[in-house]
């Protein structure tokens, strides 16, 4: 609706009769006397002339702005989902196993601080490799042809000699004929947790996460199982045992439970794509989850759920409407080991 016509001409009037400066300083000085929005904390960095004090500077974020304050509430939504002693879903993607963070996703499931992994075949495969042959640090810049001349697999900066994927294979081949043989023997179809708690079992390592989740009876699903070397290595095992199965049906139904009798629910989404989806799913039964923390670096533009904000899985029964929930925009690989050095570690620690 245009503005009336009485204001036009009193608009008018002013221009008619004030200066440029006067006009301009009217729009850029407006609402000078508004008092400040009441309850809001001031922004205010870390003052290093005090010192270089670790707790205190992680506990300054809070106050920093921008996602280091969205970290600071993170850490704040994890402490909460603890407290009030929530069934809580870790979620990650592959490349996190690739780095470091697969010594903290084993940490968790050692001390049960979480209740139900989530993650993809890569996010499996990749930790058993690792009991096997270590990855190298490598370069952003190397030269795929380079590299793929010389058996190099390339995972951002980290470089994953072809060798690796050859010892999984010795490794992978005789646990899949126990299960053909079980198979045949009782009748029973295993299932992809089933499948990941067995890979466990036989790596024997506690440096795993497969075998703190099978020492702990902590469920591991995988509805990707097929994307990646395990599915390579069941393809070329079909040719042989083409009535080898693996069932995601009874894992469907396990998570879905798992979330629909829980009382509260939290959940901790490394990353996008079917890892985080599945989980928002299973809460879905729930009609949503009580607290969620995302850590991506994915954009919600295109309209993908990998860069979906909390508030869109409010909108299909995700996540509550009342849940406390936020993103932290930033490398899971720099966020999320401050993030547990200040919830789980130090719950363990005091």
């Amino acid at each position: 609706m245009w503005p009336e016509r009485s204001f036009l001409k009193g608009w008018d009037a002013f221009l008619s009769m004030a200066s440029p400066k006067d006009i301009g300083k009217k729009n850029v000085l407006r609402d000078k006397d508004q008092p400040d929005p009441q309850g809001l904390p001031e922004v205010h960095g870390y003052d290093f002339n005090q010192g270089v004090d670790w707790e205190k500077l992680v506990d300054q974020s809070a106050f920093t702005g921008f996602q280091a304050t969205h970290l600071a509430k993170a850490i704040k939504l994890i402490k909460a989902m603890r407290k009030e002693k929530c069934t809580i879903f870790l979620g990650y993607t592959s490349n996190l196993v690739s780095s470091g963070l697969r010594d903290i996703f084993r940490y968790l499931v050692e001390h049960r601080f979480v209740d139900a992994v989530v993650t993809t075949a890569g996010g499996v495969e990749e930790d058993v490799i690792k009991c096997l042959k270590p990855f190298l640090i490598g370069d952003f810049a190397a030269a795929g042809k380079d590299l793929r001349n010389k058996g190099i697999n390339r995972a951002g900066n980290i470089f994953i000699p072809n060798s690796r994927y050859c010892a999984f294979e010795d490794f992978l081949v005789p646990l899949l004929k126990e299960m053909h043989a079980e198979q045949k023997k009782t009748g029973q179809v295993i299932s992809s947790r089933q499948f990941v708690h067995r890979l466990g079992k036989k790596i024997d390592d506690p440096s795993s996460i497969a075998y703190w989740a099978h020492k702990n009876n902590i469920p591991v699903f995988c509805p990707a199982l097929s994307d990646g070397s395990i599915g390579d290595m069941i393809y070329f095992f079909s040719y042989e045992h083409p009535d080898f199965r693996v069932d995601w049906a009874q894992d469907i139904r396990e998570l879905n439970d798992l979330a629909i009798t829980a009382k509260k629910t939290g959940l901790i989404i490394l990353g996008g794509g079917v890892v985080k989806h599945h989980i928002l799913n299973a809460n879905m039964m729930r009609n949503g989850a009580d607290y969620a923390v995302y850590i991506n670096t994915n954009q919600e533009f295109d309209g993908s759920d990998s860069g979906a904000r909390p508030d869109e899985a409010v909108s299909w029964g995700k996540i509550l409407p009342g849940a406390d929930s936020v993103k932290v925009t930033c490398d899971a690989t720099i966020a999320f080991p401050i993030i547990v050095a200040k919830t789980f570690a130090q719950e363990q620690k005091g």
